[in-house]
C-alpha cells in the first residue's frame, strides 16, 4: 500500500493551490498517495486538476479583502477571532484524519493548523519574513511561532543571489530545518508562435479581483492588439466570449493556461509570488498591479522593478499608456531549476 501524504494548500486566491500541483505530481511519481485538503475555490480548482484523488474539505479561514486596501490590516485584525477558531478546528480535524485515513505525512502550504506531532509535518512558505508595514516585526514573529510547530520548512525559492522572493524568503536564523527547494511552477516553457499581444491573468480574493477586472476591461478597450483575458473565476463550466480582438475566459485549466501564456507576449497580473515563479519559469515579459494593501505584493513588485525585470503601478493609477514601460525592462530570464523531489520526500522515510 502506498504511503498517504496529506497535502493542504491555503485558500487565498489560487496561488497556494497551483504551486502544489508539481508537488502532487511528484508524490504520484514516487509512489505516494496524495490526499488533498483545502476549502473553497482552491479545493474546487484541485478537484478539476486531479479528479481521481481523494479530497477533504477543511474549515474556511474566510479571508477577504476590504474595498479599500488601506483598511486590510484593520479587517484582518477584526477577522482574527474567527480565523483562529478555524485554525483550531482544522487542527482537530487533522488529528482524526491521521488515524481514520491512515495519513503517513503532512505537507501544509500556509495552513496553520495542518500539522501533527504524530507524523512528519512539512510547512511550505516563501514568507519567513511577513511584511505588514509598521507591524512587520509582530507579523513575522507570529508566523515564526506557527512554523516552529512543524518538523521542516520548504521555501520555494533559491539562495540569495538568485532569489525571486528577496527579503521575504530569507532568514538569518531559521527556527527549524529549512530547505530552499527552487521555484515551484505547474508550467513548462514551449516554443510557440505569439498569438496574443497581451494576456490578462487575474487572481486573488474578492472584492479586489472584481475591482481590477472592471478597471482593466475599461482601460484596455482602446488597446491596439489581440488580448486574452482570464478572469480567474473557477466555475462548474468554462465560459468564453469574444469581442473583436478581445477573448474572455472565466477560467482555464493548467494545461490550457500553459499554452496561452507561452503564446502571449506581455502578461498583466498581480505580483503574487506564485505568478512570479510561473512567469520566471516561462521567461515572460510582465506588467504587475499589486493587490491594494497587500504589503507582500507591493514589496515583490518593487523588488522585481528594481532588478529591471518588470514594471508596476498601483491599481488606482493604472492607465493604458503605462504598458509602454514594459519596453524599458528586460523581462524574466531562464534559471536553472531541477527540484530533487526524491531527496525532499526522503524526509518522510527518515522520521
Amino acid at each position: 500500500m502506498n504511503k498517504r501524504i496529506l497535502i493542504a494548500p491555503l485558500n487565498w486566491g489560487l496561488g497556494h493551490a497551483t504551486r502544489c500541483i508539481p508537488i502532487i505530481n511528484a508524490l504520484l511519481e514516487f509512489n505516494f498517495e496524495p490526499v488533498i485538503a483545502s476549502d473553497g475555490k482552491a479545493l474546487e480548482f484541485l478537484k478539476k486538476e486531479f479528479p481521481e484523488l481523494e479530497f477533504i474539505e477543511l474549515p474556511s479561514y474566510n479571508i477577504s479583502y476590504s474595498k479599500k486596501g488601506s483598511h486590510l490590516k484593520l479587517k484582518l485584525l477584526k477577522d482574527a477571532p474567527k480565523i483562529l477558531k478555524a485554525i483550531k478546528t482544522e487542527h482537530n480535524i487533522v488529528q482524526d484524519l491521521i488515524v481514520k485515513n491512515n495519513i503517513y505525512g503532512i505537507i501544509s502550504d500556509n495552513r496553520f493548523g495542518v500539522y501533527s506531532k504524530k507524523v512528519p509535518s512539512v510547512y511550505i512558505t516563501h514568507q519567513l519574513n511577513v511584511l505588514s508595514g509598521n507591524t512587520t516585526f509582530i507579523s513575522t514573529k507570529l508566523h515564526q511561532k506557527t512554523i516552529k510547530k512543524f518538523d521542516e520548512c520548504w521555501v520555494p525559492d533559491f539562495k540569495k543571489n538568485y532569489s525571486l522572493s528577496g527579503v521575504l524568503g530569507h532568514s538569518e536564523n531559521p527556527l527549524i530545518p529549512t530547505k530552499y527547494i527552487g521555484a515551484l511552477s505547474r508550467f513548462s516553457k514551449m516554443s510557440l508562435q505569439t498569438k496574443y499581444d497581451l494576456m490578462v491573468l487575474l487572481s486573488g480574493p474578492e472584492p479586489q479581483r472584481s475591482i481590477l477586472e472592471k478597471k482593466l476591461l475599461s482601460e484596455l478597450k482602446d488597446y491596439n492588439g489581440t488580448i486574452i483575458f482570464i478572469k480567474g473565476v473557477v466555475e462548474p463550466e468554462q465560459k468564453a466570449t469574444t469581442q473583436g480582438s478581445l477573448t474572455i475566459y472565466n477560467y482555464m485549466t493548467s494545461t490550457e493556461l500553459n499554452v496561452v501564456i507561452n503564446e502571449s507576449d506581455i502578461i498583466i497580473s498581480r505580483s503574487g509570488y506564485t505568478t512570479i515563479m510561473d512567469l520566471a519559469k516561462l521567461e515572460k515579459r510582465a506588467f504587475f498591479i499589486p493587490t491594494p494593501g497587500q504589503f507582500e505584493q507591493e514589496y515583490l513588485a518593487t523588488y522585481i522593478k528594481k532588478r529591471r525585470i518588470a514594471p508596476f503601478v498601483r491599481q488606482k493609477d493604472f492607465k493604458l499608456e503605462h504598458l509602454k514601460l514594459v519596453e524599458n525592462h528586460k523581462g524574466f530570464s531562464a534559471f536553472e531549476n531541477s527540484i530533487n523531489f526524491k531527496e525532499l520526500f526522503s524526509f518522510f522515510e527518515r522520521k
